[in-house]
């Protein structure tokens, strides 16, 4: 009588012991996805900023050796104006830049990032607007949820 019973415990996994384990994956694999989208969000609008900060310093660079602002088409490309003072060209795949040298109402001058077109990276954004120093076009009021360009403020 032993001897059937490890016969038969040897032979394999029962159906049902295969499907909870495949149902067990299927749940692992499901809360990943949507941890993993959000961590996507959050670092797409964290290297959004990092541009726009790497842009800016590199403007400030470009006028404390020039004495003007560089005039530089909107997206910026890298062989513009700007290409000796950055280590590296601002890329993204969700945003892209330009440097805005004066507006019809005021001499500001501003990083743009446009096009940001994903929702989950526009409210990354709007939740780091106010420590990272987003504005709408206006450069008064803040970066909110839902607005497809931000704007840094270079100088005054």
């Amino acid at each position: 009588m032993k001897e059937l019973m490890k016969k038969r415990k040897s032979r394999g996994f029962t159906l049902v012991e295969l499907l909870i384990v495949i149902v067990i994956i299927g749940i692992l694999a499901g809360s990943l996805l949507l941890v993993m989208g959000s961590g996507t969000d959050k670092a797409n609008a964290t290297k959004i900023v990092s541009d726009m900060r790497t842009l800016k310093a590199a403007a400030l660079m470009y006028y404390a050796d020039n004495d003007e602002w560089p005039i530089t088409e909107s997206p910026l490309n890298a062989t513009g104006q700007l290409a000796d003072y950055l280590d590296r060209t601002p890329s993204s795949t969700v945003a892209t830049y330009g440097i805005l040298v004066g507006t019809p109402a005021s001499d500001d001058v501003s990083i743009e990032a446009s096009g940001i077109t994903e929702t989950g990276v526009q409210g990354r954004l709007a939740t780091m607007a106010e420590s990272s120093g987003l504005y709408k076009s206006d450069l008064v009021n803040t970066y909110a949820d839902g607005d497809t360009a931000a704007y840094m403020q270079v100088s005054r």
